[in-house]
């Protein structure tokens, strides 16, 4: 008898973690397809989304859905997001990043935004890789501008490293985001995998994009890719 209740409740452990699991993947899976439905909004606002010159030289890009801003008195900012970056192959698989802050002042209220940090310059990647990354003092960092083109190449908009836009009932616009840390989430990123794999080398391009993932992927390259190719005409 004993041993029968001792195989029921392993059974009953396996069942219970193999619940957990699907319940992380569920709410991973949902933060890569708000992600997606983030920039397939960018694509369909080419007058006022992120101008094809900046477009073109993408290196990295991270969504952040559904930025959390609380505040009373002290402002908190929080979201979890994905990142990709561009390789010789394409963009990469997916990795889970956070992205939280602080904001002081007399504010009451809370609001949630959509944000988007395209890295534009080489060192965008490496900065990805580190565990915290401080915008504005770790990482040089502006708020981008909006359009087909940039035009506007002021010294801030030449040595930023991550260009940062936000939407907002529907309407894209730069965010000044200097202060905020970026955080790798590498626990989503191993449940998401199924094991430990470290950033550098999901986004060097050296694992396969999941099934799941694949949508998201591909609207990036096709976003991107369509800088690339204005800018060579």
């Amino acid at each position: 008898m004993n041993r029968y209740l001792v195989v029921a409740a392993l059974l009953f452990s396996v069942s219970v973690a193999a619940s957990a699991q699907e319940d992380s993947m569920g709410k991973l899976n949902h933060r890569i397809n708000s992600a997606h439905e983030v920039l397939h909004a960018l694509m369909d606002t080419p007058d006022k989304g992120i101008p094809l010159d900046i477009a073109a030289k993408a290196q990295c890009i991270a969504v952040v859905p559904s930025f959390k801003k609380g505040a009373f008195v002290v402002g908190a900012e929080y979201g979890q997001g994905v990142a990709t970056c561009r390789t010789a192959r394409g963009w990469s698989a997916p990795v889970f990043i956070q992205l939280e802050g602080a904001s002081f002042g007399f504010q009451i209220g809370g609001q949630s935004t959509d944000l988007v940090l395209v890295g534009v310059s080489h060192h965008s990647l490496d900065d990805l890789l580190k565990d915290k990354v401080k915008l504005g003092a770790d990482a040089a960092v502006s708020a981008g501008p909006v359009g087909r083109n940039s035009q506007a190449a002021t010294t801030e908009l030449a040595n930023a490293e991550f260009l940062t836009y936000s939407r907002s009932k529907g309407l894209f616009a730069g965010i000044d985001l200097n202060g905020d840390v970026v955080h790798q989430n590498t626990a989503d990123t191993n449940s998401f995998y199924g094991k430990d794999i470290p950033y550098k080398v999901i986004l060097g391009g050296r694992v396969p994009t999941p099934p799941s993932a694949a949508h998201f992927v591909r609207t990036v390259n096709e976003l991107f890719r369509r800088g690339r190719i204005r800018e060579s005409h």
